[in-house]
C-alpha cells in the first residue's frame, strides 16, 4: 500500500451533473475508488463556460445563464480541482476520465458531430502524452469515444457496452469495440487502456460501481 500512496492519478470532470457535465455517480465512485485503493488524485477541469445548460429535473435546456465547467466541477470536487491547462503528465501516474454528457458536450463535441468529432487540445495532448509514457489510462460510459478519436491511430480496444449507434461511431474512428456488461472491464494491454460502461447500461449505482471499482483497481495496478 505504501508503494501505491506515492502514485497521483489525474482525473478530468466535465460539470456537475449527467445531462450537461460529469455524472455524478460514476464521478464519485471514480474518486473513492481510486482513494480506496490507496492513491492520490489531482482533479482537473477546462476552465471555460459549459456548452449548454439543462434543467436536471425538466431535462430542458436552460438559456437563462451560463455555467463555467471548472466551478460546477469543484462542486464534486470539494473544492480541490485545478485548471485543465495545468495538467502535466510528467507528475501523473494516470488518468481517468468518468462520463456524462458533459465529456461529450464541453471536453469534445461528440454531441453535436458523431464520429466527426474533435477533441479540447488539451485533452488530446495530455492523453497523448500519458500514451507515450506508457502510463494507464481510464475511460467511463461515453468517455471511451475519447480514447477512440485521440488515439485512433493506435487502433484502440474499448467498450461502450451495447450501445449500437456509439458502438458504430468509435468503429468508425478505427477502435476496436468489445461488447462488456456493467460489472466488466474491457483491458487493452497493447495501449494500457481500461473501460467500462457504466450508465452506458447502468441500471442504478450499485451495478455501475461493480464496473468502476474494477476499473480503478486495474488502472492503479497498472500505474
Amino acid at each position: 500500500m505504501d508503494e501505491k500512496i506515492n502514485k497521483t492519478i489525474g482525473v478530468i470532470l466535465s460539470g456537475s451533473g449527467w445531462q450537461d457535465g460529469s455524472e455524478i455517480h460514476e464521478s464519485v465512485l471514480t474518486l473513492y475508488n481510486l482513494d480506496k485503493e490507496g492513491v492520490k488524485t489531482k482533479i482537473f477541469a477546462p476552465d471555460e463556460n459549459q456548452t449548454d445548460v439543462v434543467h436536471h429535473i425538466s431535462q430542458e435546456q436552460d438559456n437563462s445563464h451560463n455555467r463555467n465547467v471548472m466551478v460546477e466541477s469543484a462542486r464534486i470536487a470539494r473544492g480541490e480541482i485545478s485548471p485543465l491547462n495545468d495538467a502535466d503528465a510528467n507528475k501523473l501516474d494516470g488518468l481517468v476520465i468518468p462520463g456524462g454528457f458533459g465529456v461529450a458536450k464541453n471536453l469534445c463535441n461528440y454531441a453535436s458531430k458523431g464520429s466527426n468529432m474533435s477533441v479540447d487540445n488539451t485533452i488530446s495532448n495530455l492523453i497523448l502524452d500519458i500514451h507515450e509514457q506508457n502510463k494507464p489510462l481510464g475511460f467511463i460510459c461515453i468517455s471511451p469515444v475519447i480514447a477512440a478519436k485521440v488515439l485512433e491511430k493506435f487502433k484502440p480496444k474499448l467498450t461502450v457496452g451495447n450501445d449500437e449507434k456509439t458502438i458504430n461511431d468509435v468503429e468508425k474512428m478505427g477502435a476496436q469495440h468489445i461488447e462488456a456488461s456493467v460489472d466488466e472491464i474491457v483491458f487493452d494491454e497493447t495501449n494500457n487502456i481500461v473501460t467500462t460502461p457504466a450508465y452506458m447500461l447502468g441500471p442504478s449505482i450499485a451495478y455501475v460501481g461493480k464496473g468502476i471499482s474494477k476499473l480503478a483497481k486495474k488502472v492503479v495496478e497498472l500505474a
